[in-house]
């Protein structure tokens, strides 16, 4: 679906922290077709309300995702990869110690405007709703990287979007958004969390495909600070009182996620919580695939490249195979859980 960029200025609710930067303020879909407060929480390792249902790690990346390899939808200059040729060009590889690897390539001369290889997979399983955990070592980024970790359902965008991790450039902080058909937005009345309300409209349309987000107030929770600290977890639930967000750096992830016994009762506060009391869950979340990509440029990397202060064009950027040393993702696990 392409995007039309709405000229409106977002709205910015300051809760427990600062303002993002100034690629948070607008925002394209991706469609296709916390710090731990206490010590009990981090530790606690008591009976888990959730079973194991998926752990996606290793081999599994390959073999359990498909590899998408049609044009990208968000005009990224990218070639997505068959699964075949993403292995045999090394961008699709598990290390010796287990970590999976998607990466743009870069060791290829591209010209000035040209696309370059990329990986994007998603799951071949669908889900409803449940409690998903992704661990991250590294992620990608650098000027005209677009990175996302989320998931996305049919008829888009009637089956909804969820964007867990997406950023663009050097931008200093997550953002946390969802993508719906009309009748959704996002409640400002109680709102607990530790991040910043962007836009309260999760509909989008050709004309405003913003969603409704949040912006994250810690450093780590995305790019290069992220990818210093061996990165982290981050965690989603998505139930029938909406779809609760959760950042944990390395270092402060909670006892009971590294013992595969979750109990997000635990946790500390969100960084972010869309209610369902003004978004029916069912109404516009269903049939959901996990989805793990890098694009360049695009709709979304492309109007934000002079504001994010990257030097020359994007088209340029994309030229240039050293920026993409660091635009891999170094992924431990993403399990899956549901409740007993």
């Amino acid at each position: 679906m392409k995007s039309i960029l709405s000229a409106a200025l977002l709205l910015v609710l300051p809760l427990e922290g600062l303002a993002g930067t100034n690629v948070h303020n607008i925002h394209w879909s991706r469609h296709a077709g916390r710090r731990s407060t206490s010590l009990q929480a981090r530790n606690n390792t008591g009976p888990s309300p959730y079973k194991l249902e998926d752990l996606y790690r290793g081999e599994s990346f390959l073999n359990d995702w498909d590899f998408f390899s049609a044009e990208d939808p968000t005009h990224g200059l990218v070639n997505y990869q068959t699964k075949d040729n993403a292995v045999k060009k090394n961008l699709a590889y598990v290390q010796d110690d287990g970590t999976t690897v998607l990466a743009v390539d870069d060791f290829t001369d591209v010209p000035v405007g040209g696309k370059r290889d990329s990986v994007r997979i998603s799951t071949k399983k669908t889900y409803n709703g449940g409690l998903f955990i992704a661990d991250f070592w590294k992620m990608p980024h650098g000027c005209s990287v677009w990175p996302a970790y989320w998931s996305v359902g049919p008829g888009w965008p009637e089956g909804g979007e969820i964007d867990i991790l997406e950023g663009v450039h050097e931008q200093e902080t997550n953002q946390y958004t969802l993508h719906t058909g009309t009748g959704c937005t996002l409640s400002l009345n109680n709102v607990r969390v530790k991040t910043n309300i962007l836009h309260d409209q999760c509909a989008s349309t050709p004309s405003d495909n913003r969603g409704c987000s949040f912006t994250d107030t810690d450093p780590r929770s995305y790019g290069k600070p992220f990818n210093m600290i061996a990165g982290g977890v981050f965690a989603h639930l998505w139930n029938n009182e909406g779809i609760k967000m959760w950042f944990f750096p390395r270092g402060e992830v909670p006892a009971d996620v590294d013992a595969k016994q979750p109990n997000p009762d635990t946790w500390p506060t969100p960084v972010a919580f869309f209610s369902s009391k003004t978004c029916n869950m069912a109404d516009n979340f269903y049939d959901h695939s996990l989805v793990l990509d890098t694009t360049l440029c695009g709709d979304f990397g492309g109007p934000t490249y002079v504001s994010a202060g990257c030097p020359g064009t994007c088209e340029q950027a994309v030229a240039n195979t050293t920026i993409f040393k660091w635009a891999k993702w170094k992924i431990n696990y993403i399990a899956t859980y549901q409740l007993n």
